[in-house]
């Protein structure tokens, strides 16, 4: 459904697990390093089946900050996950998919999946639909 070249921005609070999100999606990719949220890097690169790269937009002073330029050149040749995405500005139009998580009480999280492109939508749903039908909480 997302490869390379893709962009996947993440928005919700602080502690809500984007950052536990991404970590999921790199063991699934066959990424065997620590995965660790790159909130002093912005950036972190993870080499996998696909290769990944983990961007936190917080501390980016504006979409046209250089080192933001510089990063997302690299954007090309990895599956991209953005934190804090409203920091990119115009670059949010091309998230193939934007994943809204939201605390709903101790562990639990709402999760929102979105897509802009109807074939993405239907695979996410049917993606969606499997999970609800093998973990049902009550």
């Amino acid at each position: 459904m997302c490869g390379i070249g893709d962009l996947v921005v993440l928005r919700g609070e602080v502690g809500v697990g984007k950052t536990t999100l991404v970590r999921a999606v790199a063991r699934a990719l066959g990424i065997t390093a620590t995965v660790t949220s790159p909130t002093y890097t912005v950036a972190n690169r993870y080499e996998g089946r696909v290769p990944l790269l983990h961007i936190d937009a917080y501390r980016l002073g504006s979409p046209d900050d250089e080192e933001l330029g510089l990063i997302l050149d690299d954007a090309d040749s990895a599956l991209t996950f953005v934190e804090w995405p409203e920091q990119l500005g115009r670059t949010i139009e091309t998230a193939r998919v934007t994943i809204d998580l939201e605390h709903r009480g101790g562990d639990e999280r709402l999760v929102r999946l979105e897509s802009g492109e109807p074939a993405t939508t239907s695979a996410l749903s049917r993606r969606v639909d499997d999970l609800r039908a093998r973990h049902r909480h009550p």
